[in-house]
């Protein structure tokens, strides 16, 4: 597959097979809400101050912008667990050195606040959380459609989802990953941030192929019989019973990469019959590859054929980037809906692991892009 020369925006495939439900969803501080939930306690003490933030209808960057304007403090040397959605009212922790937070004793923004601060030893570091909690409203929405919206969230929290890349990662025309790809291929660009930026792009362009491709499989799976799944993949017969037997929907791949969930370490899956057995009680989930060194990589039958599909043209590349793992299949936490008919309003509250996109999960209960 010659990514550079795709002239339509790929699109993932959803699950939850059902119609497209009718709702309408702005992404404004109103009907978008997200709550950043620390990693661990802060310990009170130590070189650094944490500040839990709010801000509404701001990129944490520009949050950090205005913050090292009227601290003085340099913006390599904020620190953050995670970055945050521009539209919306957001809360997360940001930390900078403690020896300037005299200059925010009188700090006031319209679109930032500062809740409360926190002495800490150490400077927040990407990845340093454990999730965040959402808040979503739809508007427009009729009686029938939130009875479908109800019995969708219900499947999804029961199933799990597709943990794609949101399309934060590819931008506004989708075509982030183009530019990471020419900048693999020689392309110059000083801006190091962005240029890491656009390299994960590509790499999260890729995850997504893969997984569509095993969403892909999952729904074959259960559509075909093990002879026509046998001539489809051009897998053994044994491999085929294997994908026929599994009742979950995604279905599992001996020598695939598994890990454990929601924190631990790759493993391949070598006894399938075990292994299922704890996917169904969430101990562990598949494992999609994030192209580049260090990777755990699959080692034998569907699940290399598989990734060697999505993956070959982009091998070349493998040294210039940092590989890593992620989880392929998550879980809904603490789900819960409200119905308001009079309003027309449906609301929905969930927590997601991090790396986990709300507008992924959104998509997927409505069956329609948001952002087309």
């Amino acid at each position: 597959m010659n990514l550079a020369e795709e002239n339509t925006i790929f699109k993932p495939l959803y699950s939850l097979k059902h119609t497209p439900i009718n709702a309408y969803f702005s992404k404004n501080s109103d009907d978008f809400v997200v709550r950043e939930k620390a990693l661990y306690e802060f310990s009170g003490k130590g070189e650094h101050l944490i500040l839990h933030i709010n801000k509404k209808d701001l990129s944490t960057n520009e949050a950090l912008r205005i913050l090292s304007e009227v601290s003085g403090v340099k913006i390599r040397d904020f620190g953050y667990a995670g970055l945050k959605d521009k539209q919306g009212l957001t809360f997360q922790y940001i930390s900078m050195p403690k020896k300037f937070e005299h200059t925010l004793n009188n700090f006031s923004h319209p679109k930032l606040k500062i809740l409360e601060t926190f002495a800490h030893e150490n400077k927040l570091r990407i990845g340093h959380l454990k999730g965040n909690s959402f808040f979503i409203r739809l508007k427009k929405v009729l009686p029938s459609d939130a009875l479908k919206l109800e019995q969708a969230i219900v499947n999804l929290d029961k199933q799990g989802f597709a943990n794609y890349f949101g399309y934060q990662r590819f931008g506004k025309f989708g075509d982030n990953y183009k530019e990471g790809l020419e900048i693999l291929r020689g392309k110059k660009m000083k801006n190091i941030k962005m240029k890491e930026f656009l390299i994960s792009a590509f790499q999260s362009e890729l995850f997504n192929r893969y997984l569509s491709k095993r969403v892909e499989l999952s729904h074959f799976s259960k559509e075909f019989s093990e002879k026509e799944l046998m001539q489809i993949y051009h897998i053994s017969k044994e491999e085929a019973k294997n994908l026929k037997r599994q009742d979950h929907f995604f279905k599992l791949l001996k020598g695939e990469v598994l890990g454990h969930y929601p924190f631990g370490k790759c493993f391949l899956c070598e006894d399938l019959e075990s292994e299922i057995k704890r996917f169904k009680t969430r101990d562990i989930t598949p494992m999609g590859l994030l192209l580049g060194t260090k990777s755990y990589e699959a080692k034998e039958g569907l699940a290399l054929n598989l990734e060697n599909e999505i993956f070959k043209d982009a091998y070349e590349f493998k040294t210039k980037m940092q590989g890593s793992r992620r989880f392929m299949w998550s879980y809904l936490e603490n789900i819960k809906w409200r119905y308001d008919e009079q309003k027309a309003h449906f609301y929905i509250e969930f927590f997601l692991q991090k790396g986990s996109y709300a507008t992924v999960i959104l998509e997927e209960i409505l069956h329609k892009n948001l952002f087309d």
